[in-house]
Parts: structure tokens; C-alpha cells; sequence
């Protein structure tokens, strides 16, 4: 018996390709295996995905709402207090606390909110993945149903880096509130000239891009702890310490991979939001603004701008978020596949189906 020549020489087969019963190739995977296992996991599964996308955000829009109109009843007489306010251009800061108050209760409602679909999303993609990977498909009712029985361990998984990605946040922006505050302070000639503030908001700002390659170390180590939670049902602390256990000796290329992803869904969603944002900013916002301006349409017209750009960015979300999920699964996959030889395992359960 005569072979013909392959990638070896004459006399030997060619090696066969790696099983595929899924949206990749049972072996470990390139960038091209990745990216293109994801797109395809979305295409395959889209209509789960996007619906899970969509009761995520609905009912995180729900908790936002709620905990909006209670926030809006406890501040209200104070808020209309403030818009009854001639603008005489006297207002002391403390007549804007109410102002100050409310935008800061939007925004944590806000990342309250985001942080709940988030985390049903995360458990959600890595349910589709599972199947995926074996070419099996899955209902939406099944998936919500898994998905929603590791909610509690997966919001655990995506909470600690967050807390951890946001230290260096609001060192920033502590550190910008100082130099404003010295910036204020250098305006009046009988105070201090803001000297002390300025310089430890230099120093604040330092802190805190010296503490960004901290958070996004953390945030890479346990990236795939959402999906280990859900695949493996474990708890919180354990799927953490399976992320860093198969992330180790790899940081870089899960970094790499993951980037790549971040850099396609981040051009695509700025793109987007850019685009209606120049066509709405001016008549949305122009108009309250330049017809003698009050503490009450300043505070409406802000308002105004955080809930549609929270919208557009819910809108973007429910379209694209799923992609660095779906990612982030499928490294998963790809590390044990290199390091507990799962590969084999995942052939023999897709055989039998």
C-alpha cells in the first residue's frame, strides 16, 4: 500500500484534522479558532442569546427604574426647591447637593443594574458555549433555566474584579475632583491659591494609573471564573480558583485574545453610539441649555443626557455583549483542552449524542 506525499514525506498518511462536531476544533486553539468560534456560536445561537440579552437588561432596567423612583420620591421637594431657583448666578454649592445627590444615585443604580445583566448574560453564553462546542443545540427556556440556577456564584465571579478594575476609577476621578477643587480655590484671592490640593491630585492620578496594571492583571486571571462556575457548578471562591489555575503560564494569550475581541466590540459599539449621538445632541440638549438656563433645566438636561446614553449603551450592549462572553468561554475550553487533555472527552460526549 502507497500513500500520497504529505506534510511528513512519502510513505506516511497525512495527519487528520482535529473532530469538529461544534463551533470549533477539538484541539488547542489559534486566534482564527477563537474569534471565529464565537461569531459562529453567536450565529448558531443568537436567537438564545439575544433573548437572554434582552430579558437581562429588561430586568435590570426594572431594579434601575425601581430604585430610580424611589430615589426621585426621597429627593423631590428638594429638586424642586432647586428648579424654582432663579438663576442669578449667586447659587452657593450647597444649594446643588440635591443635583450632586441625584446623578450619583443614577450612577450606582446604573452599575447596579449593569452589574445584574452582566452576570446572567455571563451564565447564560457559557450554557450556549457548552452545547455549542458538542454541535448540540439549546432552547431558550433551558438556557434561562441554567443560567439562572448559577446567577448567585456567577455574580460573585464578575463583582470582584469589577470591584477591583474600579479602585484605579475613582482614584481618577478623586484625583480630578481635587485638581478642580484647586482650580476653584486658585479663583479666590483671599483663600489659599489651591497649591496642596493640586499637587495631591497629581499624586492621586499617579496612584491611580500605577494601580491599573494591578486591575487588569486581576481582571485576566479570573476571567474565566464565570464559566467555571457554570460548567463545573462551583461556587464562587472555587471558580475563582480555577480561573487562575488554568489562566497561569498563559496571562499573555488570554490577554492577547480577549483584547482582540474587546478591540472589535469596543470600535464597533463607539462607532455606533457616535453616530447617534451626533445626530440627538443638538436637539435634545441645545435647546434647554441656551434659553436662560436654571439649577432645574441644567439638573433635566443632564438627566436627560445620562438615561439616553444609558439607553444607547443598553441598546449596544444587548447587540454586542455577547462576543467577549463567548470569548472568554471558549479560552476556557481551549485552556483545559491543553491542560487536562479535554479534548478527547468532548469527542466521545458528542459521539454520543
Amino acid at each position: 500500500m502507497t500513500y500520497a506525499p504529505g506534510p511528513y514525506g512519502y510513505g506516511y498518511a497525512p495527519a487528520p484534522p482535529p473532530p469538529k462536531p461544534g463551533v470549533i476544533p477539538l484541539a488547542p486553539l489559534d486566534l482564527n479558532h477563537v474569534l471565529s468560534g464565537a461569531f459562529g456560536a453567536y450565529r448558531r445561537h443568537w436567537k438564545a442569546l439575544l433573548g437572554m440579552g434582552l430579558a437581562a437588561y429588561t430586568l435590570a432596567g426594572a431594579v434601575a427604574v425601581g430604585l430610580s423612583v424611589a430615589g426621585w420620591a426621597a429627593l423631590s421637594d428638594s429638586w424642586r426647591a432647586m428648579g424654582d431657583t432663579p438663576s442669578t448666578g449667586d447659587a452657593e454649592l450647597s444649594d446643588l447637593t440635591p443635583l450632586f445627590l441625584g446623578l450619583g444615585g443614577l450612577w450606582l443604580v446604573f452599575a447596579l443594574g449593569v452589574l445584574l445583566a452582566t452576570g446572567l448574560l455571563h451564565a447564560a453564553v457559557a450554557v450556549v458555549v457548552q452545547e455549542a462546542v458538542l454541535g448540540r443545540r439549546i432552547g431558550f427556556g433551558t438556557v434561562w433555566r441554567r443560567a439562572w440556577s448559577r446567577l448567585g456564584s456567577v455574580l460573585g465571579t464578575v463583582l470582584l474584579p469589577a470591584l477591583a478594575a474600579l479602585v484605579p476609577a475613582l482614584l481618577f476621578l478623586f484625583g480630578l475632583c481635587l485638581m478642580l477643587g484647586a482650580m476653584l480655590a486658585s479663583l479666590d484671592t483671599e483663600g489659599d491659591n489651591g497649591g496642596g490640593l493640586a499637587i495631591t491630585g497629581v499624586l492621586v492620578i499617579l496612584l491611580s494609573t500605577a494601580t491599573t496594571p494591578i486591575a487588569l492583571w486581576i481582571w485576566v486571571k479570573f476571567s474565566l471564573a464565570p464559566t467555571a462556575a457554570v460548567v463545573e457548578s462551583a461556587g464562587t471562591l472555587t471558580a475563582m480558583r480555577r480561573s487562575a489555575q488554568l489562566v497561569r503560564g498563559s496571562w499573555w494569550r488570554v490577554f492577547g485574545y480577549t483584547l482582540v475581541m474587546a478591540l472589535i466590540v469596543g470600535g464597533v459599539s463607539f462607532a455606533v453610539q457616535a453616530v447617534i449621538s451626533l445626530t440627538t445632541q443638538a436637539t435634545v440638549f441645545g435647546v434647554p441649555l441656551s434659553q436662560h438656563p436654571t439649577p432645574g433645566t441644567i439638573f433635566l438636561s443632564m438627566a436627560t443626557m445620562a438615561i439616553t446614553g444609558g439607553l444607547l449603551t443598553l441598546l449596544t450592549q444587548l447587540l454586542l455583549g455577547p462576543l467577549l462572553p463567548l470569548t472568554s468561554s471558549l479560552l476556557y475550553v481551549d485552556q483545559r483542552i491543553r491542560k487536562e487533555n479535554l479534548a478527547p472527552v468532548l469527542a466521545a460526549t458528542a459521539a454520543r449524542t
